[in-house]
């Protein structure tokens, strides 16, 4: 029986790794609140408690047409003034990492 030298059982021991990677994966988190002031204000973050600072942030219409972009401050908080009509918010923090929060479910 033939055995692994030592490169390349480490090479296989870091791709093990690397597949198990997305286990360490984190999920996006973002709640919006009307201020009740004309403002709705939105806060994110991720669940291992990493920080949403610079997340891009988009308010579109019901019709997709993009009416704000933006993006997260050092406080994990975006405040925009509230479109007329119906309207949803999307934290974008990249492919897998995106949270839609549609104005009817803003309190």
């Amino acid at each position: 029986m033939k055995t692994l030298g030592t490169s390349a059982a480490t090479a296989l021991i870091l791709a093990l790794l690397l597949l198990a990677r997305p286990g360490f994966a984190h999920s996006p988190i973002c709640n919006c609140y009307d201020n009740l002031d004309g403002t709705v204000t939105c806060e994110g973050g991720f669940s291992d408690g990493a920080s949403a600072e610079g997340v891009a942030m988009r308010i579109v219409d019901e019709s997709d047409r993009v009416l704000l972009v933006g993006e997260m401050d050092a406080r994990s908080t975006y405040t925009f003034d509230m479109p007329d009509g119906e309207f949803h918010v999307i934290f974008d923090a990249g492919m897998s990492h995106i949270v839609t929060i549609f104005s009817g479910d803003i309190e």
